[in-house]
C-alpha cells in the first residue's frame, strides 16, 4: 500500500504547485493590466454622486474670442464639466459640512478657504442649501501650453437657504458675477482663484401677462380608456378628436391637460412624448379649444439640489410648445399645497416661485397659474401668477363666502374655479353616496354660483372611468370607486343627467 499512497501524494503536490503558479501568473497579469490603463475618474470622485444626473443648471457661453491659444470644443466642454462639478461638490460640502470631493476640483490654496468656511459652519451648527440656476461664462484667456484658463461667469443666478440648528434663518436669491482661474492638474481643471465681482438684485417681479381675453369655460380631460396615462401606448388622436368634438359641441372652449414629470422623461424629456403632446394641441386647435397645460403632475421633490433638473424638464416642454396656437396658459403644478406638510411649506413655495420665473423666462406671452387644491391657499404667490386657480370639492353652502374672501384678498386677478365635481357613485363601498340626479343638481347649483360671481371654470371631468391608478387616490376601494364616477358621460358612453349643466 506504500507505493500507491506515494503516487497519490506526488499527484496532489504537483497539482498544488501548478495551481499556485497559475494564481501568481494571474495576479501579475492583473497588476500589469491595471498599470497600463488610465484610472477611471468616476472612481476618483469622493462625492459618490453622478453630477450629470443631479445638477444641470442652464449654461450659455459667450462667443469664443479669448486671448492666447485657441481652444477646441473638447477642452472647453471639459472645463465646463469640471467647473459645474466644482460648484456641485461645494454645494454638497456646505450642506453636509464635509469636505468630500473638494480636492478634486480646487487647488491647494483655493481649498484651504473652503475648508476653513466649512469648519466655521460646523462649529456654529450652520448649514447651507444652495444651487445655481444659470451661468453665462466667457473664456477670457487660454494659455499657450494649455495648462491655464480664465473665464468670467456673468449674471450667475444663485439661490441659497441658510440654516442654524435646522432652523431657517435666511433665504436669498441673487445674481452675481465671478472671475475664475483654472489650472490643469492630474487631468482635472481645478479652480485656483474664484472671485465674486459684483452682486445684483434679481428681478422678482416678472412680466404680468394680459388675461383680459382668457374667458376660460372648460373641463379637465383624460381619455376614458387610459386616464392618467394619456400619452402612453394607448395614445390615439382619433379618440382625442372625438372627445374634443363632444367638448366643443357642449359649449366649452378649453381643456386642461396634464404633463407628468416621470412619464415625460424627467430632465431628459422623451421626444416621442413631446410629439404626442403637440399632436394633442393640433387636435385642440382644429376644434378651436384652448389648452391649459399643467406641468409636474405626480411630482413631489422640492429639494434645492433637484431644481436644475426640474427646470431643464420645464424649459424643454415650454420651449417646444410655447408658439402653438392652441396653448392658452401654463399651470405650474397641480395641488402643490397638499405637499406642505410632508415636504415643508417654505420648500414648496420657494420651488413654485422660482419655477414661475423659469417658465416666464422661456415664454413671456402666455399667462401662468398654480392649481391650488382649496380656496385657503389661493392667495399664495398671487403677485407672481397671472390668474388665480383654485379647486373646490367642499360643501356648496360655503362657496359664496369663500369666493367673497378671495375677491377681497385678490382684487386684481381673475379667479378660475379650476376643478370641481361630484361623484355619482353609490354602491357597496358607499351605500349612501350621490346618485346621477344628485350629481346633476350639484352642477346646476355650482353653475349658478359661477354665474353670480363671474368666475371662469374647468369642471372635473368628461368621463366616468373603469380603472383608477393607485397613485391617484390610493388603494382604499371606497376612494377608488368614488373617483370612477365624476364624469358627465358614463362608462358605456351615455350622457348622464349632469351633462345638461356641463357649460352653464
Amino acid at each position: 500500500m506504500v507505493g500507491p499512497n506515494r503516487n497519490i501524494l506526488r499527484t496532489i503536490l504537483i497539482a498544488s504547485y501548478i495551481m499556485i503558479v497559475a494564481l501568481i501568473i494571474y495576479g501579475v497579469s492583473a497588476v500589469f493590466s491595471y498599470l497600463n490603463t488610465g484610472a477611471d475618474r468616476s472612481t476618483m470622485l469622493h462625492t459618490e454622486i453622478q453630477k450629470i444626473e443631479q445638477y444641470l443648471p442652464k449654461v450659455e457661453w459667450e462667443p469664443i474670442q479669448n486671448e492666447g491659444r485657441s481652444i477646441d470644443d473638447q477642452t472647453l466642454n471639459t472645463i465646463q464639466s469640471n467647473y459645474l462639478d466644482a460648484w456641485y461638490v461645494k454645494q454638497i460640502a456646505y450642506n453636509t459640512n464635509k469636505t468630500a470631493g473638494i480636492k478634486d476640483y480646487y487647488t491647494d490654496s483655493a481649498r484651504e478657504n473652503l475648508y476653513s468656511f466649512i469648519e466655521l459652519n460646523k462649529a456654529e451648527n450652520t448649514t447651507i442649501e444652495a444651487t445655481t440656476l444659470r451661468h453665462n461664462p466667457t473664456l477670457e484667456f487660454f494659455s499657450e501650453d494649455g495648462q491655464l484658463a480664465v473665464i468670467t461667469d456673468r449674471n450667475v443666478i444663485e439661490y441659497k437657504r441658510i440654516f442654524k440648528a435646522d432652523s431657517l434663518v435666511l433665504e436669498i436669491k441673487e445674481t452675481s458675477s465671478y472671475k475664475i482661474v483654472f489650472l490643469l492638474e492630474d487631468g482635472f481643471w481645478r479652480i485656483r482663484h474664484m472671485v465674486k465681482e459684483l452682486t445684483e438684485p434679481t428681478n422678482d417681479n416678472p412680466k404680468i401677462v394680459s388675461v383680459d381675453s382668457l374667458n376660460i369655460k372648460g373641463i379637465n380631460y383624460y381619455p376614458q380608456a387610459n386616464p392618467w396615462d394619456m400619452f402612453g401606448d394607448a395614445f390615439s388622436t382619433d379618440i382625442i378628436s372625438k372627445d374634443f368634438k363632444i367638448i366643443k359641441d357642449a359649449g366649452l372652449n378649453s381643456v386642461r391637460l396634464f404633463v407628468q414629470y416621470d412619464d415625460f422623461g424627467k430632465e431628459h424629456v422623451h421626444t416621442e412624448k413631446l410629439k404626442k403632446l403637440k399632436q394633442t394641441l393640433d387636435v385642440a386647435e382644429a376644434y378651436n379649444l384652448g389648452v391649459v397645460l399643467t406641468l409636474f403632475d405626480f411630482y413631489g421633490d422640492y429639494s434645492v439640489m433637484s431644481w436644475t433638473l426640474n427646470q431643464r424638464h420645464a424649459e424643454t416642454i415650454v420651449d417646444a410648445v410655447k408658439d402653438h396656437n392652441a396653448l392658452l396658459a401654463w399651470d405650474i403644478k397641480n395641488e402643490p399645497n397638499l405637499d406642505f406638510e410632508s415636504r415643508g411649506k417654505e420648500n414648496v413655495i420657494a420651488w413654485l416661485d422660482n419655477m414661475i420665473d423659469l417658465v416666464k423666462s422661456v415664454d413671456d406671452t402666455h399667462p401662468v397659474t398654480i392649481g391650488w387644491s382649496n380656496t385657503q391657499s389661493a392667495t399664495i404667490l398671487k403677485d407672481k401668477v397671472d390668474f388665480v386657480s383654485f379647486h373646490y370639492y367642499e360643501d356648496l353652502e360655503d362657496l359664496d363666502e369663500a369666493i367673497k374672501s378671495m375677491k377681497n384678498d385678490i382684487p386684481d386677478k381673475p379667479l378660475v374655479l379650476q376643478e370641481f365635481g361630484l361623484s355619482s357613485y353609490s354602491g357597496f363601498w358607499k351605500p349612501f353616496g350621490a346618485s346621477d340626479e344628485d350629481q346633476a343638481n350639484y352642477h346646476k347649483k355650482i353653475q349658478e354660483h359661477i354665474a353670480t360671481h363671474g368666475l371662469q371654470f374647468m369642471s372635473w371631468t368628461l368621463y366616468d372611468f373603469t380603472e383608477i391608478p393607485t397613485e391617484v387616490v390610493g388603494k382604499l376601494p371606497w376612494r377608488k370607486n368614488a373617483q370612477k364616477h365624476f364624469g358627465f358621460i358614463d362608462k358605456n358612453g351615455a350622457k348622464k343627467a349632469s351633462f345638461k349643466y356641463i357649460s352653464n
